[in-house]
C-alpha cells in the first residue's frame, strides 16, 4: 500500500499522538491470532482488521447458525451453513483487502495448540471452553506470548491480559479449571447480543495497545456486570 494510501485509510489513528506513523507501521507488521470466530472472535477480528493489523489468523472448526447472528457481527444470513472461517475470510477481504488472513479450520487440542500459537505475535482467546482456554494459556507460557483473555456469560464479562512482559498468566489467579459438566454454558442461558461486542471490543483495543507498546496495567482482571452496569478491577 503507498504511503499516502496508508495515511488516508488509517489518519484517525495515525492522528493520535501515541500512535502516529510509526504505530501504524507496528501495526501492520503484526500477527496476530484470534481463537474463535463466534461472539468474542467476531468483533475482535472485526476492528483488528480494520486497524490494519497485517496479518490476521483465526483458528475455528464450526458452521455459522442462524441463532449466532444476534451475537456474531462478521456473519450474516448468507453465510449461514458455511464454515466460520471462510465467513470470517469473506468479512475481511471485504473490509480491508491488504490484511493477510489466515483461516484454519481446525479445533484447537493438544496435537495442534503449539504449532498454532508459536508463529503469531498475540495470542486473543476467544474461545468458549475451559479446556481450550487453559491449553490456549499454558501454550502462550511455554512460548512466551502474550495473552488476551475474555469470557461471557449471561450479563457477566471479564477481561485480562496474561503473560506479558513478564506479567502473571490464567493459573496464576485460577489454578485448575473447573470441571465442565458443573458448569452452565451460552446455549443454555444465552447472551445478550451487545455484550460481546463490548468485551471483544476492549480485547482488541487491549491487543492494539501491546502491539503499539502503549501503557497496559497487567495482573489485573476486568468484572464486568453490565445488567446492573458495574465495572470491577481485581489486582492478582
Amino acid at each position: 500500500m503507498k504511503k499516502e494510501d496508508i495515511f488516508a485509510r488509517y489518519s484517525r489513528q495515525i492522528f493520535i499522538e501515541e500512535i502516529g506513523l510509526e504505530g501504524q507501521k507496528k501495526i501492520m507488521n503484526s500477527k496476530v491470532l484470534v481463537i474463535g470466530a463466534g461472539g468474542l472472535g467476531s468483533p475482535v477480528i472485526q476492528y483488528l482488521a480494520a486497524a490494519g493489523v497485517g496479518t490476521l489468523g483465526v483458528v475455528d472448526f464450526d458452521e455459522v447458525e442462524l441463532h449466532n447472528l444476534n451475537r456474531q457481527i462478521i456473519h450474516n444470513e448468507k453465510t449461514v451453513g458455511i464454515s466460520k472461517i471462510k465467513s470470517a475470510g469473506i468479512f475481511v477481504r471485504n473490509l480491508n483487502h491488504q490484511i493477510k488472513f489466515i483461516g484454519i479450520e481446525q479445533k484447537v487440542d493438544e496435537s495442534n495448540a503449539e504449532e498454532l500459537i508459536s508463529g503469531f505475535d498475540i495470542i486473543i482467546d476467544g474461545s468458549d471452553n475451559f479446556k481450550t482456554r487453559y491449553l490456549v494459556n499454558d501454550a502462550c507460557v511455554q512460548f512466551k506470548k502474550p495473552l488476551v483473555y475474555g469470557s461471557i456469560l449471561g450479563f457477566s464479562r471479564q477481561v485480562a491480559i496474561f503473560n506479558y512482559n513478564g506479567s502473571k498468566n490464567l493459573r496464576d489467579i485460577f489454578p485448575k479449571p473447573p470441571f465442565e459438566e458443573q458448569l452452565p454454558d451460552c446455549d443454555s442461558l444465552g447472551v445478550l447480543g451487545a455484550l460481546p461486542g463490548i468485551v471483544g471490543s476492549m480485547m482488541a483495543n487491549l491487543a492494539l495497545k501491546i502491539i503499539t507498546d502503549l501503557p497496559l496495567q497487567l495482573n489485573q482482571l476486568t468484572l464486568i456486570d453490565t445488567l446492573n452496569w458495574r465495572f470491577q478491577t481485581i489486582d492478582f
